[in-house]
């Protein structure tokens, strides 16, 4: 007679199933409970966390798990590495605290390790893989919904990529915006067709450069070279004057964005470009974008000044941790020349493909390879399946809704070092790219 083997448990799921019954593990120092071993000791001086689990047919069932053993989350951060169970309870343990004072307890905790003399250390997740680690194991989010949880069956895993690969190839129609609470199958619907007879109904916004001066850029270089001539007789050229001088710029639409400047000249270095949805949907534009980027504070759109262009300037300790670098923002790349592109580093997005059509790279999984996508919507509210499609080429930040502010600047932070990873990858260093 055939005997069927009943699978290992899984510790991520079984912690996941703990939390829901109102029974988390206990930390020990030894895998029996039956013995002596000290229990609920602290996670530096525990070896162990066993599980205590019910059911009708076996009873009380004690699962002992080593806290150095690797669970199916991967954390992108640190280097597509598979999270210890130590690092994943602890992340639990402190899911209500701040940015800073859980790093401070990481930190802590990593000294305790070192004192017990185990080499082993506890993984500090960013903002968006704690968020996704903790929504998850309390059951907020279901399992195929997690992009940092490698699944248990190996060819739903693959059909899942093969499934966003077909998504991101074929681009989608416009972003399907539910709020979390509509469980409704066709309360979401009618939700669906409203928002997408408020997009259809947008008007795009032009600028100054589209009004003034119409959609083709005009250059008047030769105007200037011939009038040069004509006045001053001959070029100012060296003493023989045999060659005309070239003019030192030629008229561009937005002198502001200045093309990319040669090794020969120094002190002078390129500017990164960050792209912005003109979406009118999207929670960050112009008139709020540099306030909340530079000092951490998120206020309504319509709230500042409208402009086409924006500076600031934000110092990146891993590309060069004395001089700050001066970003560009714009909501419309019309008058991009082509090098521009190259200095494009990030691009904050609402889902919609319409965006791209003025863009170098209209395909989202092209372009993502080339700048970091940035989606920021409301905390409690579903990400919009476009933005799942791409992949890890795209970074999903939340804010809180309401007049409490206080953890803007923790999310401002965590995009910060987005765009910071990013551009190491793309090869930006301390005199530019």
């Amino acid at each position: 007679m055939a005997t069927t083997t009943r699978a290992p448990p899984d510790p991520l799921a079984l912690l996941r199933t703990s939390i829901a019954a109102g029974t988390l593990p206990i930390p020990t120092t030894d895998p029996d409970p039956s013995t002596a071993a000290e229990s609920n000791v602290s996670l530096a001086h525990a070896s162990y966390l066993v599980f205590n689990t019910q059911s009708a047919q076996d009873g009380v069932q004690h699962t002992p798990f080593p806290l150095a053993q690797t669970t199916r989350f991967v954390s992108v951060a640190a280097g597509t590495k598979s999270l210890d169970l130590r690092s994943v309870f602890f992340c639990w343990q402190n899911k209500d605290q701040n940015a800073g004072t859980y790093i401070a307890a990481t930190q802590a905790l990593n000294e305790e390790l070192r004192q017990a003399g185990k080499d082993e250390t506890v993984t500090n997740l960013v903002f968006a893989e704690k968020l996704d680690l903790n929504q998850w194991l309390a059951g907020d989010i279901a399992e195929e919904e997690s992009e940092f949880i490698r699944s248990l069956d190996a060819n739903k895993a693959a059909r899942a990529d093969a499934k966003d690969a077909a998504a991101t190839a074929k681009g989608g129609e416009d972003v399907e915006m539910r709020d979390a609470d509509l469980a409704d199958g066709a309360a979401a619907k009618r939700e669906q067709e409203r928002l997408k007879e408020i997009y259809a109904a947008e008007r795009k916004m032009g600028d100054r450069n589209t009004m003034l001066r119409g959609a083709k850029i005009q250059d008047f270089s030769d105007v200037r070279k011939k009038y040069s001539v004509l006045f001053f007789g001959k070029s100012r050229g060296g003493a023989g004057g045999g060659q005309q001088q070239q003019p030192a710029s030629t008229l561009i639409s937005n002198p502001a964005l200045r093309p990319p400047v040669k090794a020969a000249q120094p002190g002078r270095r390129p500017e990164p470009i960050i792209l912005l949805s003109p979406s009118a949907s999207s929670l960050l534009r112009m008139p709020n974008i540099k306030s909340f980027l530079e000092e951490g504070i998120y206020t309504p759109p319509e709230s500042g000044t409208s402009s086409n262009i924006l500076h600031l300037t934000r110092t990146l300790p891993a590309l060069s941790p004395t001089r700050p670098l001066r970003f560009i923002l714009v909501d419309d790349p019309a008058s991009f020349r082509p090098d521009y592109w190259d200095r494009l580093v990030a691009v904050f997005t609402t889902g919609q493909t319409w965006q791209f059509k003025n863009y170098k790279w209209q395909v989202p999984a092209e372009l993502f390879g080339h700048a970091l996508g940035i989606y920021v919507g409301w905390k409690g509210e579903l990400v919009p399946e476009t933005v799942k499609g791409w992949g890890r080429g795209v970074m999903v930040a939340q804010i809180d809704k309401g007049g409490v502010r206080w953890r803007d600047r923790e999310v401002v932070e965590d995009v910060w070092r987005g765009i910071e990873g990013r551009m190491k990858e793309m090869g930006w260093g301390k005199d530019g790219r």
